[in-house]
C-alpha cells in the first residue's frame, strides 16, 4: 500500500500529510490518522497504510509543519500546540477537512484515530462536535491544551492506556470518566494490566526510555477493539454497504 503525500494549509502554515486509499469502486469512509509528538512518524504512516488495507481511507495528518530532528525540537513544538489557545484544534480540523474532501472518500463516515499526543488530538475534535463518529486513544495523554471546550460529545468514544503509563495516571482516568459521564453518550476507558506507555510502537524497546515499552498482545487487542468499533460506526445504518469480514 502506498502513501501519498497531500500538502494542506492551516493559518497559513503548510502542512504535509499522507493518504492511504483502498481499492474501491465506490466511496469508503475515512479516518483521520493524529500522530505523536515525535510528529510524522514511519509508525502512523504504517498504521495509515494498515487502516486501508482494511477498506478504508486513511489520512495521517501534520500537527507540525516539519519533521522535529530531535527530541528538543519535537518537545518545543508539543509544547506550542498545547500553550497556543486553539492551535491544536485548528490543525487538527484542517487535516479532517483535507480527508474528507479527498476523491473517494465519504465525507458523512469520518473518524479519528490517535497515538499518544494524537489521543488528544482526537478528544479535542470530539469535545468541539467536529464530524467524527468515533474518536479512538491508543496510550493517549489525558492533559488538555488552552482553549479545550467542553461541549456535549456525540462521537463514540474508546481511549486505551496501559496501567504502568507514567503519563496516564488513575486522577487521569478518574477525570476521564468523570468528564464522560457528563458530557458523551457514548464513552469506553480499557485499560491493559501492566502495560507501558507506547505500547502500540516496536521501535520504542530500541530507544530504552523508562516507562516506554511495546506490548505486542496490547497492540493486538488495542486494534481489534478500534476496528469492531470503526465497522459499527461506518456500517450500522447503511444498509447499501456490507461490513467486511
Amino acid at each position: 500500500m502506498s502513501l501519498q503525500p497531500v500538502p494542506y494549509d492551516c493559518e497559513g502554515t503548510t502542512l504535509t500529510g499522507y493518504l492511504a486509499m483502498p481499492m474501491s469502486d465506490q466511496p469508503v469512509p475515512g479516518v483521520l490518522v493524529a500522530h505523536e509528538a515525535v510528529g510524522v512518524s514511519d509508525h502512523v504512516k504504517s498504521r495509515a497504510a494498515a487502516l486501508a488495507d482494511i477498506g478504508y481511507a486513511a489520512f495521517a495528518l501534520d500537527m507540525y509543519g516539519s519533521v522535529p530532528s530531535s527530541p528538543e525540537e519535537s518537545n518545543g513544538l508539543h509544547t506550542e500546540l498545547f500553550d497556543v489557545p486553539g492551535l491544536l484544534l485548528n490543525r487538527a480540523n484542517a487535516g479532517l477537512r483535507t480527508l474528507a474532501a479527498q476523491p473517494g472518500v465519504d465525507s458523512s463516515r469520518l473518524a479519528a484515530i490517535g497515538f499518544c499526543q494524537g489521543g488528544i488530538t482526537v478528544l479535542e475534535l470530539a469535545r468541539t462536535g467536529a464530524p467524527i463518529l468515533a474518536a479512538i486513544g491508543f496510550h493517549p495523554g489525558y492533559i488538555r491544551p488552552n482553549g479545550s471546550q467542553d461541549g456535549p460529545i456525540a462521537a463514540k468514544v474508546l481511549m486505551m492506556s496501559g496501567t504502568e503509563d507514567p503519563y496516564a495516571s488513575p486522577d487521569d482516568f478518574a477525570g476521564f470518566s468523570t468528564e464522560m459521564r457528563a458530557r458523551a453518550t457514548d464513552w469506553q476507558l480499557h485499560l491493559f494490566g501492566g502495560v507501558a506507555h507506547t505500547f502500540t510502537n516496536p521501535a520504542v524497546d530500541a530507544l530504552g526510555l523508562p516507562g516506554m515499552r511495546y506490548d505486542a498482545g496490547a497492540d493486538r487487542r488495542s486494534w481489534a477493539m478500534m476496528h469492531t468499533l470503526l465497522e459499527e460506526c461506518f456500517y450500522s445504518g447503511h444498509a447499501a454497504v456490507q461490513p467486511r469480514p
